[in-house]
């Protein structure tokens, strides 16, 4: 009896660990997103090399209104995290400088473990608030999904 109860606990966390671990099949990927109220398109551009685990990295970010004008001025707050494991991110990035119009820096980037990882901005600009939610995934040095 000890020996099924141990055995179906072990199943029962493996089974959960994997879960915890595979992004949903339908997660959208893409890094060019309309704000969640449509007042900006928002395009994240992630750095030339995939970022390894635990190594500090920025990204671009270009920021338009609907009608594809370039946004100047716009200020931003970074947040996000691993929705499967409930923990946010490993850092505290910021977006730095804007580097031309409607392209801004964003540094202090890093992902502490593979899997999901959502990156949300909060958009600060003369056209109103608003915010953008992108979705990445992290995978070990040499996994293909």
């Amino acid at each position: 009896m000890t020996r099924t109860l141990l055995s179906t606990a072990l199943l029962t966390t493996s089974l959960a660990l994997a879960a915890c671990g595979t992004p949903p099949r339908d997660l959208d990927l893409t890094l060019r997103h309309p704000s969640a109220q449509g007042r900006y398109v928002v395009q994240m551009e992630p750095p030339a090399a995939a970022p390894a685990i635990n190594q500090m990295h920025a990204w671009q970010i270009r920021l338009n209104r609907a009608d594809g004008t370039p946004v100047r001025g716009a200020r931003f707050a970074v947040d996000g995290g691993m929705p499967q494991h409930g923990h946010g991110l490993p850092t505290r990035p910021q977006v730095t400088q804007e580097l031309a119009d409607g392209t801004y820096l964003m540094e202090g980037m890093k992902f502490s473990m593979t899997g999901w990882w959502e990156i949300k901005l909060a958009i600060q600009a003369a056209e109103g608030a608003d915010s953008v939610v992108f979705n990445t995934v992290v995978e070990a040095p040499g996994a293909r999904r």
